[in-house]
């Protein structure tokens, strides 16, 4: 059995890419991932050997993630969404136009929408441990990853122009609808 600092150190690669999903910034997702380590070091003996490593490290990253993202908003300092939609330099490759475009269509996504789908989708988790990370039924997950692709696949289907979601907990006018063709479909029961 590896020994919780080579758990760590393994882990690491991961945290760095959940961190990045999160926050849109490399330099800040390095911060991110860094300042999760340092927790988990910090707290090396709450961890049970034997159970989900990764899932433990990814939940103090996330809520080391919210907690910042909480002092910002009360220091009301918000990040600049339209900066982060045009970052990038333009590339000759149609490879590149395409993930371009699926950033900019992806980072449009709630936030929930987001973190559900890096986690099932580019970290590999089950919708169980997804859930435990998020803090929700796998139920929620699902219909997050769910409606997260159907969104990004709206946009890149029709190339649409979007626009940045409202933040994350502001309800808008087509959640019941939304949830209501969630349960008709049999998404949210699963």
């Amino acid at each position: 059995m590896p020994s919780f600092n080579q758990e760590l150190v393994d882990a690491l690669p991961h945290m760095r890419a959940f961190a990045h999903s999160l926050t849109n910034d490399q330099a800040l997702a390095d911060d991110l991932a860094q300042e999760a380590a340092t927790r988990a070091l910090a707290n090396q003996d709450s961890y049970q050997p034997g159970t989900n490593f990764r899932g433990w490290v990814f939940t103090i990253l996330r809520n080391a993630f919210y907690s910042e993202h909480r002092r910002k908003w009360r220091k009301s300092e918000q990040a600049d969404e339209d900066a982060m939609l045009s970052h990038g330099e333009p590339s000759g490759q149609h490879a590149s136009l395409e993930l371009d475009d699926f950033k900019r269509a992806f980072v449009c996504l709630p936030e929930e929408q987001r973190e559900a789908m890096v986690l099932v989708g580019a970290c590999g988790f089950e919708y169980e441990q997804a859930a435990e990370i998020a803090g929700c039924a796998p139920g929620t997950i699902k219909s997050r990853v769910s409606r997260g692709r159907r969104d990004v696949k709206a946009v890149l289907d029709d190339d649409t122009v979007v626009r940045p979601r409202a933040p994350a907990g502001t309800p808008t006018p087509h959640d019941d609808l939304m949830d209501e063709i969630d349960t008709q479909l049999g998404l949210a029961a699963q």
